[in-house]
Formats: structure tokens, C-alpha cells, sequence
């Protein structure tokens, strides 16, 4: 199996700017050792981006028309069994990335590394930040404006997993409740350490499906430690924890058929720390495709 890059430089989905650019750099950066495909889809420059606080359809129009190249893209892809490697851009485009893979193999499980649930709907947002909508839409909890590209299957609650958890709106966390879907949080994490929390979710995530989606949003770390994030939220894990997140995913690729990291902005960056960190997960990533390609192409007599 070849790995193929995306970069969805598109920061549409929140009222802060820089998102978008995080992808060119983070792609720039892995030259040095990825020589694999790259497709590059960027925002339109022409568009003049929405801030209005009473806005709860901020680009809505604008990111449907973005996720929809995205997602026929990879489809595209995906069904020439490529592993696909998702980096944005804010975490709305991966409703495209994690849709398009479950458009291919069928039955997915998913888990959601991030700070937030990212379970708000058009109604119960408060910002009106689409990149707080994604995995709502993704697991079928109302926003079908958010996938009308899609007419496949969507990945059940049930089989959903988010993963450092600790900034949650009050009716998201009514969104939540019911759903399905399992919350571990920040707190979890430092009590019951990484490769509890991550043996956990792949139990869940992987429970009778054909692989497991993953979403890692570089927020999830504490900002003191990886300010280059749109939204950050204090109280985040170490970069020692992100790094054991992306060691176990590493050492578990043979259940991952497609990974995203988002969300990083090179505009709130200081000294390239955020930057770093995120290509040195993403040099993960493509050392464990590369292995389990390997391991794919052997031959057991």
C-alpha cells in the first residue's frame, strides 16, 4: 500500500486566520524524507471569509464546495488503496477525509484526538465556528448540510472515540450524552496514562469494523507547549504524551487505513515549537505506513 498526502489548506471553519497555511509548510517540511504523492487543495483567496459572531453558518456555502473536491479526491485514492494522510487546515475538513474513507471500506470506527467533542450542531454552536460541528456531522447527529457529498455509510457513535477532551460547550455536552459516543478526557489521560486510554479506544473503535479513522488535532497539547493552534486550551497534555499517541498509532497502523492532522497555525506559532512536533508525528506516520506496506507485500509460505 503507497501513502498519499493531502494538504486542505482551508481555514474557513473557524473566525481566526493562519490554518490555512499550515499544510504547504508542514508539506514543505517533509520533503526531506517523503517522497510519496501530494495533492494540495487550497481555499479560494477570493473569498472574503465570514467573522459574524451571530453568523451560525460561518461559510458554510464555501466549505461544501471545499470538503466536496476533497472528498471525491480521495475517494479517488482510497479505492486505488493508497493510505491516505489528511493535513489541514482547520478541523472541518475532516468530514471530508474521514467519509471518503468510510465511503471506500464500508464499516469504520473513529477516533478524535482533540481538545474538543466537536459535537456542536447548527443550533447549539456558539461561535458558529464550523470546525466545532465535524464529528456531529461525521457520526450522522443532524448537520446532513455538512455531508450532502456523501450518500454512504456514516461512522456510528458507538464505534467513536474522543480522545483528551477538556473544553466542552454546555448543549454540546447534551449532544453528547446520548449518543453513543465514548469521552476520554485530558484528566483520564494523566490518570490512567496513554497506552491505557489508547488500548481502550482502539477496543472500541475497531470492534467488529474494517479499520479505524483517525482525527488528530494539534490542540490537544497544552498550548505553553504547542501555541501554534487556532483555538487552544490550557491544561493540555505534554508533548511527551502527544508523542506516545503517535508511538501507539504507529505500532497499531495494521488497524488504521487513514489518519488527519489538523489544525496547525503557523501564523500562532512561536520558535517553530508547534511546527516540530507536527512533523515529527507526521514522520511517524509515514515510517508505520511504510512498515505495514511491508508487511502487506510479504509473502507467508
Amino acid at each position: 500500500m503507497k501513502s498519499i498526502i493531502f494538504g486542505a489548506g482551508s481555514d474557513l471553519g473557524v473566525h481566526i486566520d493562519g490554518a490555512h497555511l499550515g499544510p504547504t509548510q508542514l508539506i514543505n517540511d517533509l520533503q526531506s524524507f517523503y517522497k510519496g504523492e501530494v495533492q494540495s487543495f487550497t481555499q479560494d483567496e477570493a473569498i472574503i471569509k465570514s467573522r459574524n459572531l451571530s453568523d451560525r453558518r460561518k461559510n458554510e456555502y464555501e466549505i461544501d464546495k471545499f470538503n466536496t473536491t476533497l472528498y471525491n479526491a480521495m475517494v479517488e485514492k482510497i479505492k486505488q488503496e493508497y493510505f491516505p494522510i489528511l493535513i489541514g487546515g482547520d478541523h472541518s475538513v475532516a468530514v471530508a477525509s474521514a467519509l471518503a474513507s468510510t465511503e471506500v471500506h464500508k464499516d469504520l470506527g473513529i477516533i478524535w484526538i482533540d481538545a474538543h467533542t466537536d459535537y456542536n450542531t447548527f443550533e447549539t454552536t456558539i461561535t458558529g465556528n464550523i470546525h466545532g460541528l465535524p464529528l456531529a456531522a461525521i457520526t450522522g447527529y443532524k448537520c446532513p448540510e455538512l455531508r450532502y457529498f456523501h450518500e454512504g455509510n456514516i461512522i456510528q457513535p458507538a464505534k467513536t472515540v474522543i480522545v483528551g477532551a477538556r473544553s466542552i460547550d454546555k448543549a454540546e455536552k447534551e449532544n453528547i450524552k446520548y449518543s453513543g459516543v465514548t469521552v476520554f478526557t485530558t484528566e483520564d489521560i494523566k490518570e490512567q496514562g496513554v497506552e491505557a486510554i489508547m488500548e481502550q479506544a482502539y477496543a472500541i473503535a475497531g470492534r467488529k469494523t474494517m479499520g479505524i479513522h483517525i482525527s488528530y488535532d494539534l490542540d490537544i497539547i497544552d498550548p505553553d507547549i504547542a501555541p501554534g493552534v487556532s483555538v487552544p486550551e490550557f491544561d493540555g497534555i505534554t508533548e511527551e504524551e502527544a508523542m506516545q499517541i503517535s508511538a501507539y498509532i504507529g505500532n497499531h497502523m495494521k488497524e488504521v487505513v487513514s489518519f488527519d492532522l489538523v489544525e496547525f497555525n503557523p501564523l500562532r506559532d512561536i520558535n517553530r515549537k508547534t511546527e516540530q512536533i507536527a512533523v515529527n508525528i507526521l514522520a511517524q506516520m509515514v515510517t508505520a505506513i511504510n512498515k505495514k506496506s511491508e508487511y502487506d507485500n510479504k509473502i507467508i509460505y
